[in-house]
């Protein structure tokens, strides 16, 4: 049976995830904006490449909620782009609006589905579409670590002039300059990075990763990423679909899992036909478990803001 994917948000990070979702034949994808004859016109331009390159699934533009009725998952992009100098806590009360106002739509219009969110500052937007819906925790995550991992890949993989397909890492944590990559569980093909590397170059990689998205930001000027977070969207989704069970880092809400409750944080997960089936508990050392407390600590003051918001614009 053809699978039915939505995404919440044409821009430039939502256009590429659907590019490689058709790319990769997972199903039949809406494409939805307020903007109106945006996403119709973007869905468009991908059905005229479906010839060239191959792929047999078409994407629909639409500016009409009713559209996702049915869906199997839904990723939700919009909201307002990180600008130079600006935190993703920046963004907080004007993107709390915006994904509040969607999450009310998801739970009108696909109440069955899944729910990848996106929007920065992601953990405080994650939970907040998940108080709004109140689906089960495994239903409902962010989409995070997967970009932070994918960076941190690349960048070791620059550092070494190895293929990026050869190199493994996790990044646990939040999305933001208290993420957590953890060097202790990287390799490359099988290699510790503690064997192919000096500590000062791990520090360094490390801490490009943690700056990742702001780099890109300082450079474009005029928007952030969309490359890789469209990929990293559109592997989670495959998982999801194919029911792949790959371990991916995942915004979830932890229950007492490494200690830490009542808090969205990126932490290696199985996703499969049940979403988020498992949280897997990593060993972690005195150093990295601080780290992660740290992060989730910080999270859970944007919580206590999102539900300071909730009571404000009730």
């Amino acid at each position: 049976m053809r699978k039915k994917i939505s995404m919440i948000g044409a821009g430039h990070v939502g256009e590429h995830a659907v590019k490689e979702m058709l790319a990769r034949e997972l199903g039949d994808i809406v494409l939805l904006d307020i903007v109106e004859g945006m996403p119709q016109g973007k869905a468009l331009d991908m059905a005229e490449a479906a010839p060239l390159l191959g792929y047999s699934y078409f994407a629909k533009g639409s500016n009409n909620y009713e559209d996702i009725a049915d869906s199997d998952v839904v990723i939700v992009t919009a909201g307002l782009a990180r600008k130079p100098g600006m935190s993703r806590e920046d963004l907080l009360e004007k993107n709390f609006k915006i994904i509040r106002g969607i999450a009310e739509q998801i739970k009108k219009y696909a109440p069955n589905s899944y729910v990848i969110v996106v929007t920065n500052p992601l953990d405080a937007m994650v939970y907040t579409v998940y108080k709004v819906l109140g689906f089960e925790r495994n239903r409902v995550m962010g989409m995070a670590g997967a970009l932070d991992a994918t960076r941190f890949r690349a960048f070791i993989a620059m550092e070494l002039g190895v293929s990026p397909e050869d190199v493994q890492a996790m990044v646990m944590g939040t999305h933001g300059d208290l993420m957590v990559p953890l060097p202790r569980f990287a390799s490359v093909s099988g290699i510790p990075i503690t064997e192919l590397l000096d500590k000062e170059t791990i520090d360094r990689l490390v801490e490009r990763t943690r700056k990742g998205g702001g780099e890109i930001v300082s450079l474009l000027k005029t928007g952030s990423a969309y490359y890789a977070p469209g990929a990293a969207v559109a592997i989670m989704v495959e998982s999801i679909i194919k029911d792949k069970k790959r371990v991916i880092p995942t915004s979830v809400y932890l229950n007492g899992e490494y200690g830490i409750k009542d808090v969205f944080i990126g932490v290696p997960v199985v996703l499969g036909e049940g979403g988020a089936e498992k949280i897997i508990e990593l060993d972690l050392n005195d150093e990295e478990m601080a780290a992660l407390r740290t992060s989730a600590e910080h999270v859970k003051k944007l919580e206590e803001e999102v539900d300071e918001l909730f009571k404000k614009f009730a």
